[in-house]
């Protein structure tokens, strides 16, 4: 019987273990939390969103980096494998609004309860408090004499120039196996001890990373005004994502969002900000930069400028919602023009509204001009936020960047630098937009991970 090593015990990890065992390998997950899932616990805000009901042409589209690598993963276990997978080690589902699914309780713990009992059903050996701290691997010395055949040659140049034997732990122990699966996560929520350790593992085997940077997280914003509505959520919105001398958006959507201390968050935004990061991540510090690399400050001046423009009001084009804001003011036309909105925003809006339009709030509506109420429906349509960065990794939801895919078989997710060696979920340079997107790819590379272990 094979001996199989999987290091991280994620989302990804978890499922590597146990498709893994479930071809008949024997498997030790090793753990450095004090409990399995911790990341998963946090997730949907407590509720976790296993996955998404979409198609696969939609999933894909919800893909932000690398979705062509993924076919065969998410092909080979889907989202409703994964439901049925849940459902039968004790899990129930039910899906809501944009196709979201959730446990039935409402519980993440109950969606990593079932994966321990699917573990624990595969004899799958779980080590908890263990940290890995090297590869141990055979380097291939023993020089070959080239094939004459092109097509022979072209083979040989392919394969890895080491082979996986085992790993190192903290502690100085070693272990053998034939096989080794990384799923250590990725750098964001580093509390949850996704530190981006999986990265330098790699990097043993001869692996690469493409920069980390944080990904659907919140985003600070300049203007001061967005502070004065700290707490207020805005739903039927959209956004826009535009980057100083570009016409087309980096990003655009509809959805809602929420103001804060710092700046804007929200499901919308969370979304916009895995393509910010595409932007953003040309200057600034990166993931594997560690402390003593550059701060963000230092790079601050060097960064593309990204407006958020905000549309209020987007089921309406601009000649409708002049429309409405006449009949309003008809029907308000004695009020001070503060007085007369309330039919048109939240009232923690409106001082701010008045403010950023340039009317003089105490202005009766009468005498509000064509002028001033055209220039209104325009803000109103284009409500303009300048964009000064990301929260950063530790609020970060998921990981852009990584280990890159070109260094992988996206067959069977095993290393093309090292054999025996396979990578899976949040350390691979792949994400995803809200929505159970994330967690179904952590699942699915996961599976095909520990399914695809072959001796």
């Amino acid at each position: 019987m094979s001996q199989v090593i999987i290091v991280g015990g994620g989302a990804a990890g978890m499922m590597a273990a146990y498709a893994s065992a479930a071809a008949g390998h024997q498997v030790v997950l090793l753990e450095k939390n004090e409990k399995l899932g911790k990341k998963i616990y946090i997730t949907g805000k407590g509720r976790c969103n296993v996955t998404n009901a979409a198609d696969k042409e939609q999933f894909f589209q919800n893909v932000v980096t690398n979705g062509r690598f993924l076919y065969s993963s998410i092909y080979q276990f889907d989202h409703q494998a994964m439901i049925s997978f849940l459902e039968e080690y004790g899990c129930p589902v039910k899906t809501e609004r944009g196709g979201r699914i959730f446990p039935v309780s409402d519980h993440a713990s109950d969606v990593t309860a079932a994966l321990q009992r699917a573990l624990k059903e595969m004899y799958v050996d779980i080590r908890l408090k263990t940290e890995v701290k090297a590869l141990i691997l055979e380097e291939r010395t023993a020089e070959k004499q080239a094939p004459s055949d092109p097509a022979e040659k072209k083979k040989a140049t392919k394969q890895a120039d080491r082979r996986i034997r085992g790993v190192l732990l903290s502690n100085g122990k070693k272990m053998e196996a034939d096989a080794v699966i990384l799923a250590c996560g990725g750098a964001s929520y580093p509390s949850t001890g996704s530190d981006g350790g999986g990265y330098r593992l790699a990097s043993l085997a001869g692996h690469s990373a493409v920069p980390c940077y944080p990904a659907l997280v919140p985003l600070e914003i300049r203007e001061r005004w967005c502070r004065e509505l700290q707490g207020l959520s805005l739903k039927n919105v959209e956004i826009k994502l535009l980057e100083e001398g570009k016409t087309k958006p980096l990003y655009s959507g509809f959805g809602e969002m929420l103001f804060t201390h710092f700046g804007v968050s929200g499901p919308l935004v969370l979304s916009a900000s895995s393509y910010y990061s595409k932007v953003w991540g040309r200057t600034a510090p990166s993931a594997q930069e560690g402390a003593g690399g550059r701060s963000e400050a230092a790079v601050r001046s060097g960064r593309p400028r990204v407006k958020l423009l905000l549309n209020l009001k987007p089921a309406m084009n601009e000649e409708m919602l002049d429309k409405r804001l006449l009949r309003d003011f008809e029907e308000n036309s004695r009020k001070a023009f503060k007085n007369a909105l309330g039919g048109l925003f939240p009232a923690k809006l409106i001082p701010v509204m008045v403010e950023l339009s340039g009317i003089d709030g105490e202005k009766k509506v009468y005498d509000v001009t064509r002028e001033e109420r055209r220039s209104f429906v325009s803000l109103i349509r284009n409500l303009s936020l300048t964009v000064t960065g990301t929260r950063g990794f530790a609020e970060a939801i998921v990981t852009q960047g990584g280990i890159p895919v070109s260094e992988v078989n996206p067959s069977s997710m095993e290393s093309r630098l090292c054999e025996g060696l396979y990578l899976a979920g949040e350390m691979l340079d792949i994400d995803a937009l809200t929505g159970g997107y994330n967690l179904q790819l952590a699942w699915s590379t996961g599976h095909l991970a520990g399914s695809s272990v072959r001796f």
